[in-house]
């Protein structure tokens, strides 16, 4: 099973539109959501109803016993984080700490417990033939890249017969960004026509190319500016970047996409180019090597 992962540099580009039509034209029996902060996938694949869920646990947070507490204040001196307060007592902001256990280890009281700590909570919508691999990271828990790792791997772990799986990431570059290309077989990147667009497409290119996995580029709303499509396609040549495909912008896709549908199950323009564009990523990626990461 070769795994395309699709991203962006940038929020609002497009990306799980263009991943949610090309799971529907691969009839894809294995896809993901590794967009842990903000998963949406599910809204417009949502063939699969029964979900299965499990608390993710991240790294451990302290947590100060009260009746062993002597308050002698090392632990709030001592945390860089900021995370021990005095309020009747000695408390820890669970946003802020980091796990580190340093508190735990200065206490003369032993009033510091390190404790296990509910990051998140892993999805898995599957039947006999096709599995949904999510997860929905809790609010200021910083162990993204930890939480995307376990997405796939309970994708892979179904074990369902699917020549490709398609993955749906984070914009940016950060820990979920880089857990979601670890191991994966191409990157196309969802790119749009402007200047913050284009930087931040620039940025996550490198990104991937450090990794040296096969990418590519598609240019959503295409048309909103002729210049900066241009610009892209200049970059992308110059670069040997392939380019997949310019797709227009088309108000038929918002609507096909508030009704639950992807772009490709109603006749759009947009969804026509996101055809050819599948066509021409299929083809870079059936010729890639399956990597062993």
């Amino acid at each position: 099973m070769k795994e395309l992962l699709i991203l962006s540099g940038k929020g609002g580009t497009g990306k799980t539109t263009i991943a949610g039509a090309f799971i529907q034209l691969s009839q894809a029996k294995a896809y993901a959501d590794c967009d842990v902060d903000a998963p949406n996938l599910h809204l417009v694949m949502n063939q699969l109803n029964e979900a299965e869920k499990k608390d993710f646990y991240g790294l451990p947070v302290a947590e100060i016993d009260s009746s062993k507490c002597i308050e002698c204040d090392l632990c709030r001196q001592t945390c860089r984080f900021g995370a021990i307060y005095e309020k009747e007592g000695y408390h820890v902001d669970v946003f802020s700490c980091e796990g580190c256990g340093v508190c735990q280890w200065i206490c003369p009281a032993e009033a510091v417990e390190m404790k296990p700590d509910i990051a998140g909570e892993l999805i898995c919508y599957k039947d006999n033939q096709r599995v949904f691999s999510t997860a929905q990271l809790k609010m200021g828990r910083g162990t993204s890249g930890l939480l995307v790792t376990e997405v796939k791997k309970q994708m892979r772990q179904a074990k369902v017969d699917s020549r490709v799986a398609i993955i749906d990431g984070s914009p940016g570059i950060g820990c979920p960004v880089i857990a979601s290309i670890t191991g994966t077989d191409m990157v196309l990147i969802v790119a749009e026509p402007s200047l913050s667009g284009i930087s931040d497409m620039e940025r996550i290119i490198q990104t991937v190319e450090r990794f040296q996995t096969k990418l590519a580029v598609c240019i959503n709303k295409a048309d909103t500016n002729i210049t900066h499509t241009e610009k892209i396609e200049s970059f992308c040549n110059h670069r040997g970047i392939p380019l997949v495909g310019r797709i227009p912008f088309d108000p038929e896709a918002v609507k096909a996409i508030n009704n639950g549908l992807t772009i490709v199950e109603v006749d759009c323009s947009s969804g026509r180019a996101a055809k050819k564009a599948y066509q021409e990523t299929i083809k870079i990626l059936g010729n890639t090597n399956k990597k062993t990461t």
